[in-house]
Order: C-alpha cells, then structure tokens, then sequence
C-alpha cells in the first residue's frame, strides 16, 4: 500500500507541475466562455456595404410602403450610439421598383442575371392576388430570389413589412377596423412561474418567475465540465503507459512494484489531478457568479455528487486507457482501440436535450443507469428542478462503482500481462482473455 500511494503522490505531483496541466486549466473557460466573448468581439462587425433589392409589384399597392419602411430603417435602425459615437451596424436597404410589364418567366430570368453580375443583391416577386386571395391563390404568393441563402436579414425583414400591410389592407377590404381586430387578437403571455411555498412561519410565498436560460445552463455546465476534466486527465494515462512501456521504463518499475499496485498508484494520482482541476473551475464559477449578482444559481446541493461521480468515472475510464496503453505497440494501434472508449464517453451529449427536457422520464431514468454515461446524466438530472428522489443516485453510485472495480480488476490483468510484451500489439480478443484468465 506505501508504493501505491508513492506511486500516486509522484504521479499527481508529475502532472501538476506540467504546462499540459495549465493548458488543460485553461481549456475549459475558453472553449465555454471563448464564444461570448468572440461575439460580444464580433458584434457589429458586419458588411455595411449597401444592399440593392429590386422590387416586382404585381399588385401595385405595396411598394410604396415597402420603399417608406426601407428609408424609416435607413435613417435610424441602421445606427447605434449618438452624435459623434453614432455609427453603422447594418447595411442599408435600397429598393428599385421594376416595371411589370414583361413576361413574368423572362422578367425572372433577367432580374437572375442581374443578380450574378452584381448589380442587385436580390429581387422579390409579389403576386397580383396577395392582397385578394379570392380570385385565384395560385397568384397569391410573395417569392424572395437571391443567390445568397445565408444571408437572410433582408427576407426576413421584408416578410414582416409586407405581411403587415397586407393583413391591413385585408382587414380594410373586409370593412374591420385593423385597430380593433388586434386589440381583440392580442396574444396572452403565459407566465412561466415555480411552485407557491410556505415558509416555516407559516407565511405563503408566491412563485417567482422561472430562469429559462438557467434551467438549461446549469446542467449542461456541469456535464460540460464532468466530460472536459474526464477527457483532459484520463487520456494522458494511455500516452504515459505507452511510453513507459516502449522506454523499457516500466520494467525498472516492476522490480520494485507489482503491476496492480502500479496502476492503482496511477489512478489515484490522476483521481487527485482530476479533483484539483475541479476544485480550481467550481471556485471560478463561484466567484464570477457573485461578481455577477447569481450566486444562487450555484448548484450546492449536488457538488458532493458531482465529486464522487467524477471520481468513479475517472477510475472506469482511467483504468480503460491505462489498459489500452500497456497492450498496444504503438500510438496508431492506441488511436483504433479507443475509438469504442470515446463513444462511450460522449454517449450521454446524444441524449443530452431529451434527459434536460424531461429528467424523471422512464428514459432519463434507464440512460442515467447505464454505468457509463451515469455519472453525467445523473449530474443532469439532479440539477434539473426540481431534482430526482434520493435513491436514483445512490443506485448509480453502486452501479458506477461496481463498472469501476470490474474495470480496474480487468485493466490490472492486462496492464500485467501487456506492459512486458514488446513488438507486437494484443488485438482485442486476446485482451478479453488476458482479463479473464489473468
């Protein structure tokens, strides 16, 4: 048990002191928080260039509404900021109307060419009967034609001035007033509010308003950062093992230590590393959650969970790798092998969006049972209002425990038999073999 823990202490302190360690320190805020920040950078760097449209009006009423929109948007929707600090943030729409007194196939085709040389951005098609749909449907229809189907700015914008005023000019067709047709089709915001409690004075409290944005934030970070830390600790192990083993480092190892003690030793320093790489991000986001005023949005009631279910779960997959290094020759042999080993880590995102929506689903509750994917989904689940009965979790402990002592017993076989061979790579078959007969 001394050299276990030697090993461990050596291995954790060898991993601390690396740059990968900082790197990996540094990874997790840049790839989630990296996004924002781009885009808080990016916001308002976009192509001001202008924007011609050409506009077909079969109809002959909707133009000049559509042109007025476009001026009333360039003088002021375009800008941001006042006086001197005032400046453009989007491009200008400039409208040209186009006789309609051509063949509406060939007119079509000439506004196209149009188009690819560069003359006008895009040209829009309204039909005769948009307004009176009675005649004949079939001429009912308001067509957008670009050769940029990406840029969708300007035919959303278009769609609602001109679905506007049709449904005005309907209305006025109908002899409704349009003012009182709204009012009585005026759409009723549903509320989306908690649960009314009492407190222990016996005082009712009523239901506040529910964080959409942090209902779904809080469990996806957490499983986020479940998968980061697995990923950024366990992986290593099975270019360490590799090395060791094609260094002959490892048979100098073996003369003072038996293989599953050395193992062991391994996991319980990459347990450590893993747990001071939590304990590091779960201290920023605390921070930056007060800094920010939503400290209470800070998910106490299962940080203890999340810490023993990591921990299991860098046992499980630490233990695979470790495995994996000590039977294979070299890195490509490695890189096939743990193609199965990755699926199952990021199996649990597949189902990611169904466990959120509904976590005390039958569902949620078999997924978050299946040893590998339990320790993330079950983080989910806990961390979703209004939570999961007791017993679940404590299940998937036993569950993942159990998973992990299997792997660490069948790693430990083939990390015994493996680390001496040299030359010559196990397939996986004979892996099976070595875990079962040792």
């Amino acid at each position: 048990m001394r050299k276990t823990l030697i090993v461990a202490v050596r291995e954790y302190v060898v991993s601390v002191k690396t740059k990968a360690f900082l790197i990996g320190l540094l990874m997790m805020p840049l790839m989630m928080g990296g996004g924002f920040v781009v885009g808080a950078l990016m916001e308002g760097r976009v192509d001001t260039a202008e924007k011609r449209i050409a506009v077909v009006d079969y109809t002959g009423r909707l133009f000049e509404t559509l042109d007025s929109a476009a001026r009333q948007r360039n003088d002021a929707a375009i800008f941001t900021g006042e006086g001197a600090a005032r400046k453009q943030v989007l491009p200008r729409f400039v409208l040209e109307k186009v006789d309609t007194g051509a063949d509406i196939q060939r007119l079509s085709l000439q506004l196209s060419d149009r188009i690819r040389k560069g003359d006008i951005m895009a040209f829009i098609l309204i039909g005769p009967n948009v307004i009176d749909t009675s005649k004949d449907p079939s001429k009912a229809t308001l067509d957008y034609y670009s050769n940029t189907p990406t840029y969708n700015d300007a035919r959303a914008w278009i769609t609602g001035v001109l679905n506007e005023q049709v449904q005005q000019l309907r209305l006025e067709g109908a002899a409704f007033d349009p003012k009182i047709v709204r009012q009585l089709t005026q759409r009723v915001p549903v509320g989306n509010l908690g649960l009314v409690k009492m407190d222990d004075a016996g005082n009712i409290i009523s239901a506040v308003e529910t964080n959409q944005a942090v209902t779904f934030i809080v469990p996806f970070a957490m499983m986020f950062l479940m998968f980061m830390v697995i990923m950024a600790t366990t992986t290593p192990l099975l270019n360490s093992t590799l090395e060791e083993k094609t260094q002959r480092i490892a048979e100098v190892l073996l003369a003072s230590i038996p293989p599953f003690e050395l193992m062991v030793g391994k996991l319980l320093g990459i347990v450590g590393v893993s747990l001071t790489m939590t304990a590091v991000y779960l201290a920023g986001a605390y921070a930056a959650l007060d800094r920010a005023g939503y400290v209470q949005f800070f998910p106490w009631q299962s940080i203890w969970w999340f810490v023993g279910f990591l921990s299991l779960a860098v046992l499980m997959y630490g233990s695979i790798f470790i495995a994996i290094g000590a039977a294979v020759s070299d890195m490509k042999e490695a890189q096939s092998m743990m193609t199965p080993v990755m699926l199952m880590v990021v199996s649990p995102m597949f189902v990611l969006q169904n466990v959120i929506r509904e976590p005390a689903s039958n569902l949620s509750l078999v997924m978050s049972l299946f040893p590998p994917a339990t320790p993330m989904l079950m983080i989910v689940r806990q961390t979703v209002p209004p939570g999961i009965p007791v017993w679940q979790p404590l299940l998937g402990v036993a569950l993942v425990l159990l998973a992990s002592l299997v792997c660490v017993f069948a790693a430990g076989r083939i990390f015994r038999v493996g680390i001496l061979m040299q030359g010559k790579g196990a397939r996986i078959s004979e892996m099976f073999r070595w875990a079962l007969r040792g």
